[in-house]
């Protein structure tokens, strides 16, 4: 068995990247971003009003002093002219600041009586100007790689870029193997279960943005599995559930080899999920993950979303950890890393007392994963441990 940051290495070795693509910005969310995108222009272009009031001489506005209205400045609409002494100009929020004007007097310092204003006796010193380029000026640069969230493309489309270069959203055939497996809807024989992995694997991959494919369930017979590998041509990643165990009836290892799949390692020292397979198949990179539907979303955490990213050029790196300390004791671990569910609280970090890798339930309500290093000994209450957040 080999550790896991031993496995991690040699799954980004097979990890290749997918390539460029350009897309609208209004179909950028979520995708990351390749290459570094440009601000073609200042924001504001222009010096505008963060308030809605009057421009004026900034040196001529003193409690009492009157101004005569000569015009407004409304968003789209600037005031054609220049303000001199003695003169002001209606503004509203984000209108262009007409020239000469150098401060913004707020509507709620002002009384107006027909073309005449009188600032009050109680004037804010600010002078409610928003200036040119104060957010980012032309030049400026959103740097790649990066994970366009909804507020990349605000920034976006508000420096001007209508299309962004991102990495392709790496193709991902997922398939569940054994004769025990039916999919949601259907109605199970006495000795069958649901086929749940696949579904909750397709939307961890559809969060970290790629483009997974639910193939049929691949049956215990070596024809059925070949046949469902045939329909995963095309694929960046191929990913099994199940069967990639060493019992009678776990054909993957072997089918695979056949087809000439060059396995780089069989085993791994975690829990849950120790039968985790890897290697490159028909020129795609390929994951055996183990059947129990705790031990397959686990190592989708801590394995299969840092090849994606890595696929997407965001770098060879280990799903990030964080420190807690712990919200009760725990025993000592044994000879594998222990992944364990966990809930994250204000006291802490507590996991659940039954770590059995086929209760799903458990996973449901974890928002952590603590990790326990291999022959780690016991822990106490506010000991500091590391953990995995899961993304909700």
């Amino acid at each position: 068995m080999i550790s896991v940051s031993q496995a991690l290495e040699q799954l980004f070795s097979l990890a290749n990247p997918v390539g460029t693509e350009t897309v609208p910005l209004i179909e950028a969310s979520g995708r990351v971003l390749a290459q570094d995108a440009v601000s073609q222009r200042d924001q504001p272009p222009f010096a505008a009003s963060a308030m809605d009031g009057y421009a004026v001489i900034g040196s001529d506005a003193s409690p009492g002093a009157q101004f005569k209205v000569i015009g407004e400045s409304a968003a789209g609409h600037r005031f054609q002219g220049a303000v001199l002494p003695g003169q002001a100009v209606r503004i509203f929020t984000g209108a262009p600041l007409p020239e000469g004007a150098t401060r913004v007097v707020i509507q709620e310092d002002v009384t107006r009586d027909g073309a005449m204003i009188t600032l009050g006796a109680a004037l804010d010193r600010g002078d409610h100007i928003r200036p040119a380029g104060g957010d980012f000026r032309a030049g400026a640069t959103v740097t790649a790689p990066r994970r366009l969230g909804p507020q990349d493309v605000a920034l976006l489309a508000a420096m001007n870029i209508a299309r962004v270069t991102v990495a392709k959203r790496p193709k991902v055939a997922l398939i569940s193997t054994g004769d025990e497996l039916v999919m949601p809807g259907e109605t199970p024989g006495p000795d069958q279960i649901i086929a749940s992995n696949t579904f909750g694997l397709h939307a961890l991959l559809n969060a970290l943005g790629a483009e997974p494919r639910l193939l049929p369930i691949a049956r215990d017979t070596r024809s059925s599995l070949g046949l469902v590998l045939d329909l995963a041509e095309g694929a960046d990643l191929i990913v099994t559930i199940g069967g990639a165990s060493v019992g009678d009836h776990d054909l993957v290892a072997s089918v695979a080899a056949d087809r000439g799949m060059e396995r780089a390692f069989y085993k791994v020292a975690m829990r849950p999920g120790k039968p985790l397979m890897a290697g490159r198949l028909d020129g795609a990179m390929m994951l055996g993950l183990p059947g129990n539907p705790v031990s397959a979303m686990v190592c989708g955490h801590v394995f299969l979303a840092p090849i994606i990213r890595a696929m997407t050029g965001q770098g060879h790196a280990a799903a990030p950890r964080k420190i807690a300390t712990l919200a009760a004791a725990v025993p000592a671990n044994g000879p594998r890393e222990h992944y364990m569910r966990a809930t994250l609280t204000d006291e802490g970090i507590a996991p659940f007392d039954r770590q059995d890798s086929s209760l799903l339930s458990l996973l449901s309500r974890a928002n952590a994963l603590l990790i326990r290093p291999s022959q780690d000994p016991p822990r106490a209450t506010g000991d500091p441990v590391e953990y995995i957040a899961l993304e909700s």
